[in-house]
């Protein structure tokens, strides 16, 4: 039973034990059973309905269902609405059209746009990002609730771009325009995994959180393959083509989400039983009065109920427990270190950088990567479900540090002809070459481990009464990082070159110390146990990979501080579900 400081008691088990290293062989066996060696949860309501214990649909195990992907899919759209956003920019810098519109005249006669007017229309996005991802998390608490919030999320998106189409000559209103669709942009930054983490089955809940990675790199790879085949035409269609495109992706979105239903925790947070084991029926594949079906409900309804009695407001971010304000710490640090890892350096900037290493063709050499991006991904779905957290992070982290060491390298003395200590460097065919392999390889550890791992831990480790606001909080520290990387990149870039990779070579080597020192391994634990290890003081984090969650909620014996069933197990459940109401003692 959970206490209020987040905590779980059984009536065999007190406290968490070790398990084996694998995440996969984390299970729940410790549920009570009777005679017939069928769970007792619900079993009054089955009772009442007249459902026999014998029924196979009882006991059946969970499945994974075509629906609850589709769920996951249809939220994580709102990575390719992010992902097609940030990757045309990359070709917009070095279109000529774009060029003559925003930038000034140069004394050959050419057009360029000034380092730091570059910076503030490619940053603008990112600062509308911030302000949105903080927005998201009072929205989606209000009534308008998780699917309200992703409607929101996509009209200001589609406000922004409107703006966009409707710029000719003035480069602030380019910038603004971008900086009303961040704002959309960032609300769904927060919802989609929070809606996905309150929806996904926890045996691929990891797997469903990341593939709002995969739909970011998506989005990515679309808007370069765009910008390849849009760069040639003459006058503002090769570059206002791609905008347009934009709005394809909320529609779609909004759509889709007409068919899903509401966050199951959510609809049980505001007294909607009914409703939310609808949607648990449909989303897991059983029947409603399935005794596993049942003991998860019972879960969510005893830490709701607990926390209904708690104050929520903003200060428990500071002061909740079991240790919310250290999960939200990490969970800022962990968004902000996704960014500094550097690869928005190469998807801002990536046509910029290798159009001047000797390559003839830059838009090609951003397809590739997009390509590896998007391609190397799914890889870090399943490195997520099969190797947990910790790991990939860690030796993600390791893997580009040791790609930008080589990248950094490899500029400096090969291909940057203005380097100032190699000033005799000239640029080679083969110099840029490496640069790409590396890139690539580079790209192929960060889409494996950490962009999808941040979103998973994040979207997991926060208490259930402040979820909302801890992943708006947290996502903008992604999103601060990000507007520094947007605006200061190309300043800094002009001025240090290729050694600009040594900084996000050390900003790789923090962040593996960060996960092995702080990060907790949730892989294939419900969100309700994830509350159970935090209040669990006595695990470090590089030993958390061996905790074992308590015992079920005990039948048979209460602590004072826990909820008391009144009578049998299920005793005031009803005939509409397979689960019993709790009062508090």
């Amino acid at each position: 039973m959970v206490d209020r400081k987040g905590s779980v008691a059984g009536t065999e088990a007190t406290a968490g034990g070790m398990r084996s290293d694998s995440p996969s062989d984390r299970s729940d066996n410790s549920i009570s059973r009777n005679k017939t060696g069928v769970s007792d949860y619900g079993r009054l309501a089955r009772e009442q309905a007249g459902i026999s214990d014998d029924d196979p649909r009882v006991s059946e195990k969970e499945k994974i269902t075509a629906f609850s992907i589709f769920i996951a899919v249809v939220a994580a759209m709102g990575g390719t609405v992010f992902g097609y956003d940030t990757g045309q920019i990359s070709g917009f810098l070095e279109m000529p059209d774009f060029l003559q519109r925003f930038g000034e005249r140069q004394l050959d006669g050419s057009y360029a746009i000034p380092v730091w007017r570059e910076g503030a229309i490619v940053a603008l996005l990112s600062v509308g990002t911030l302000f949105g991802a903080l927005s998201a998390g009072p929205i989606a608490d209000t009534r308008l609730a998780r699917k309200g919030a992703f409607f929101v999320g996509n009209i200001i998106f589609i406000i922004g771009i409107v703006v966009q189409l409707c710029t000719f000559n003035a480069w602030e209103q380019m910038m603004m325009g971008r900086f009303i669709a961040g704002l959309g942009v960032g609300q769904l930054s927060v919802i989609t995994p929070l809606y996905i983490g309150e929806t996904a089955p926890k045996r691929i809940r990891g797997t469903l959180v990341s593939s709002y990675q995969f739909f970011i790199t998506l989005g990515i790879l679309i808007a370069y393959g765009i910008n390849a085949g849009t760069h040639t035409i003459d006058g503002q269609a090769s570059w206002k083509i791609t905008i347009g495109l934009s709005i394809v992706w909320p529609l779609i979105m909004m759509a889709g989400l007409l068919i899903c239903p509401e966050s199951p925790r959510f609809l049980l947070s505001r007294g909607q039983d009914e409703k939310a084991v609808l949607a648990m029926e449909k989303i897991r594949g059983v029947f409603r009065y399935n005794v596993n079906l049942a003991s998860d409900l019972d879960d969510m309804r005893a830490l709701i109920n607990i926390q209904s009695q708690e104050k929520h407001g903003w200060s428990e971010l500071y002061h909740g427990e079991p240790r919310v304000f250290n999960r939200l710490v990490l969970g800022f640090v962990l968004q902000a270190s996704q960014q500094l890892s550097g690869i928005n350096y190469f998807l801002y900037y990536s046509v910029s950088i290798f159009s001047g290493v000797g390559l003839d063709n830059s838009f090609v050499t951003s397809v590739i990567l997009g390509v590896v991006n998007s391609g190397c991904t799914p890889l870090g779905l399943f490195a997520m479900e099969y190797f947990g957290r910790r790991k990939p992070l860690i030796i993600g982290s390791c893997w580009m540090a040791m790609c930008f060491l080589v990248y950094a390298v490899v500029g400096l003395t090969v291909t940057d002809p203005a380097g100032p200590s190699f000033p005799n460097a000239k640029p080679t065919h083969t110099g840029g070459v490496v640069l790409i392999v590396f890139t690539c390889l580079y790209i192929l550890g960060f889409s494996t481990t950490w962009s999808c791992g941040t979103w998973a831990v994040n979207a997991e480790i926060h208490k259930s009464s402040v979820r909302a606001k801890a992943i708006a909080i947290t996502t903008a520290g992604n999103w601060s990082a990000n507007f520094l990387l947007a605006f200061f990149t190309s300043p800094i870039a002009s001025k240090i070159s290729y050694a600009y990779g040594f900084v996000f070579m050390f900003c790789n080597i923090a962040g593996a110390l960060i996960v092995w020192f702080f990060v907790y391994e949730t892989s294939n634990l419900s969100l309700e146990q994830i509350d159970e290890l935090y209040a669990d003081r006595s695990v470090t984090p590089w030993r958390s990979p061996g905790w074992t969650p308590p015992a079920k909620i005990g039948r048979d014996a209460y602590t004072e501080r826990e909820p008391k069933i009144r009578g049998e197990v299920g005793a005031d459940a009803t005939n509409t579900y397979g689960a019993h109401h709790v009062d508090n003692v």
